[in-house]
């Protein structure tokens, strides 16, 4: 066993752990204030997709909950603009565990698929987890609203509005398609990412 190999990997791969958690706190703190409608745009889940297609899915897990705390934290900040304030009105606990679920949940899907696609085609794979991974972040979102927080969300609704149409196009909507489109842009250069990453920092 090579001693010095392990403890460089090991170095390696807290120094890369960290460089990512940061790119993650700062990318969620400056989108916070990016907004389309009543939610920021999410551009922090790509260092999360590029550490789980590094490391695997804990460390993809472990970056999703750290993008999730800081959701989380602004939120109870009122720097969302009191929309997590609202939620927590109506259930502290439903607020939590849905917040920091979310993108913890993404970054492990990450880590599990990304892996799994590029078996086969690493073009595919980086672009399929990039568009996948937003996809459990806003449809866990979406699937507390209309659960959990259906009342919320119906009381948040215009009279004669419908509850569920407000919530895919007034709430969701432009957010999404920004995030998902932003996200595959991306995803088409993770590849090379991770192959550099592999080919040439891993063998320094």
């Amino acid at each position: 066993m090579n001693t010095r190999k392990t403890l460089h990997d090991k170095t390696l791969k807290l120094t890369t752990l960290a460089i990512l958690t940061a790119l993650v706190i700062v990318l969620q703190l400056i989108c916070t204030v990016i907004k389309f409608g009543p939610f920021s745009i999410t551009l922090a889940l790509t260092p999360i997709i590029i550490g789980a297609a590094l490391y695997g899915p804990l460390t993809g897990a472990f970056l999703g909950f750290i993008f999730s705390a800081v959701v989380y934290i602004t939120g109870l900040t009122g720097m969302d603009g009191g929309f997590i304030l609202m939620m927590m009105e109506y259930s502290a606990l439903g607020t939590t565990v849905l917040c920091l679920l979310k993108g913890t949940a993404a970054g492990l899907v990450a880590g599990l698929l990304f892996p799994l696609l590029s078996k086969g085609n690493k073009t595919v794979a980086s672009v399929v987890t990039s568009a996948v991974t937003p996809i459990v972040n806003t449809g866990l979102f979406a699937l507390g609203m209309m659960t959990i927080f259906y009342g919320f969300l119906a009381g948040s609704a215009a009279d004669g509005e419908n509850p569920l149409g407000m919530l895919f196009l007034s709430w969701i909507g432009v957010n999404f398609i920004v995030e998902f489109v932003s996200n595959i842009a991306l995803g088409t250069v993770l590849t090379r990412v991770v192959d550099y990453f592999n080919t040439k920092v891993r063998k320094i």
